[in-house]
Parts: C-alpha cells; structure tokens; sequence
C-alpha cells in the first residue's frame, strides 16, 4: 500500500506531525536513519517521502545519519519518487555556507561572515571581519552549536585557545558579524510545500545577547518545538497578524529555485532597518501555545498537503 514516508533521526520533533497524519487518517511510516542499508539493487517502495533530517544529528548521537540519508534521498530521486526536501534542501541543513550564498544569490542579504578552519584561521578571520563585536558558529549547526558572542579579538583568542572551545563537527567555524537590533526580537516565516503560512516573531530578551541570530535555538529554552512554556505577560513566541508581503515573495521565490518544500526561514532587522537573513532551517517545528491562540497549525498544514500529495500519486497510478 502507498504510504507517507517521514524519513528523520529524532522521534521528539515527528510526533506531531504523525499525530496529524492520524487525525486525517494518512496511512504512514517513520523512517529512523540513525544507521541502516540502501539496496541501490531495489526500487523503493511507492509513495511520498518527507526529509526532516536535521543538521544538529550528531549531538543525539546519530553521526551518520546525514550521510545515511543522502545515500536514500538519492536512490528516492533516482526512481522519480516525489520527495518534500530532497538532496538539495538537506544539503542546505548541513552548511550554514551554502545557506548564505544560496540567499545572496537570491538577492537576500545576510550577516557578514567567514568561515574557517583551524584555530589559528578563526583568529585572522576575525580581524579580516574587523567587526568591533562579532559571533561565532558552527557551519553544521542547529541548536545553537558554537555560538558565542565578542567584543574583542582578545576574548575570542581565550575561547579559541581555552578548554571550551566547541569544535565544529565539520572542522569549519563561522565568524559573523553581530547585528544590534533595536529591539529584542528575531521574526521566523514559516512555509509549506514552498507557499508562506505564517511569521512568528520570538522574543531573545532572555539570552539575546548571547547571540541573536540564533535565540531561538539555543538550547530547549528558545526551541519553538516546546509543548509547554512558563507563562508571561509577553510570550516567547507570538504569530504576527502581518509581514511585509516583499519579504515572502523573496523567501518563497529562495525556495522554489533551491528545491525546498518546507523551511522556517529567519531573520532580524538591525537600528536602521536592515533585514537580515541568518537561517533556514528545514527541519522547522512549530510552537503549540502560539498556534493555539492564533489558531494556525503548521503540522496540521503540512500534514493536509502530505495527504493531497499521496491522494493525487494513487490517482496517477490507477489510471
């Protein structure tokens, strides 16, 4: 029977969306590449493959499971299955790099940045940066891996030469230039199968400083994937009523020329009024208490065009 396949290493970040594929009674299967085989040999089975591989896999201890699932997005590709973010979306997961040139060649502006290896290659990048305040990151990255905040070329040498430099699981740390925002705020657009749902703005007043390109993913604190939040008289996370519609027309445009179906695409405005973008992440979660007050479901979302999607391959098939 044709099913929905979701192909991923980390359960916590699926089950809501596999609670709705039950609720709208999409037959479907989860895929755990954490380790296994690709028979190059077979043909896989019918049916529709979403990838919510995630770039952070190693620190779950599932090292391979990129490359494991490069091996299967492409053997999916070989056989024309239909596939929501197939090898050229995850190749973006992986590499903050390919991420900024691929929204630059959109037209999309991103921070300033240099990626290096070596530590001695970090130190002189950031003086080539000649940022007087400047972040660091990893290139593989995901829950914030490696982000640290500067104000000087002397504390980024003691962090680099100290016993808690973090070492990239790629070998290559970006330096990247600090954005001040006027305010403490990052705003995250959130799409499906390529069209905009809804942006989301995240408030960074608790750790902002400590990188505001990546609040929102440092640690469980600022990971929208939460199901239960301390309440405030300010949530953390808020879905806004409207965003420039300019903005979306280049995200979306950004997508459907980098062959990505689902993404959460974020960015920060600095004193001028400067957008910049820092991240796509498409592996997205979705906050539950921020939809339920708006009354907007992402999972639910994707789950309805999952559903669409395998509906139509049936039809194509019986004919």
């Amino acid at each position: 029977m044709s099913k929905v396949y979701i192909i991923h290493e980390n359960s916590e970040w699926t089950v809501h969306l596999t609670n709705r594929l039950e609720e709208l009674q999409v037959p479907y299967e989860e895929w755990h590449l954490d380790e296994g085989t690709v028979n190059l040999s077979e043909a896989p089975p019918e049916g529709i493959f979403y990838s919510r591989m995630s770039a952070s896999s190693h620190t779950r201890d599932h090292r391979y499971a990129p490359e494991l699932t490069s091996a299967v997005l492409a053997w999916l590709e070989h056989h024309d299955r239909k596939v929501f973010n197939g090898s050229n979306a995850l190749r973006l997961e992986l590499s903050k790099v390919l991420q900024y040139t691929a929204l630059e060649a959109a037209g999309i502006k991103t921070p300033k940045t240099i990626a290096a290896v070596g530590k001695d290659q970090i130190l002189k990048a950031a003086a080539v940066l000649g940022e007087s305040s400047f972040i660091t990151k990893h290139n593989r990255a995901g829950k914030g891996l490696g982000v640290q905040l500067f104000h000087s070329l002397e504390g980024l040498r003691s962090y680099v030469e100290g016993p808690d430099f973090e070492e990239p699981i790629d070998g290559i740390t970006l330096i990247q230039q600090y954005i001040q925002a006027p305010e403490p705020y990052i705003t995250r657009c959130e799409f499906v199968n390529g069209k905009f749902v809804y942006a989301v703005r995240v408030d960074t007043s608790e750790g902002f400083e400590l990188c505001p390109a990546d609040a929102c993913q440092i640690g469980d604190l600022f990971c929208p994937v939460g199901e239960t939040e301390t309440v405030t008289a300010q949530p953390k996370f808020q879905i806004l009523d409207h965003i420039e519609e300019s903005i979306v027309e280049k995200f979306e445009s950004f997508l459907t020329a980098n062959e990505i179906k689902v993404a959460g695409i974020e960015f920060i405005r600095n004193a001028q009024g400067e957008i910049f973008t820092y991240d796509v992440n498409t592996n997205t979660n979705y906050n539950a208490d921020a939809e339920k007050i708006a009354g907007k479901y992402g999972m639910l979302e994707l789950a309805k065009v999952l559903k669409y999607a395998l509906e139509e391959t049936q039809t194509v098939k019986s004919k």
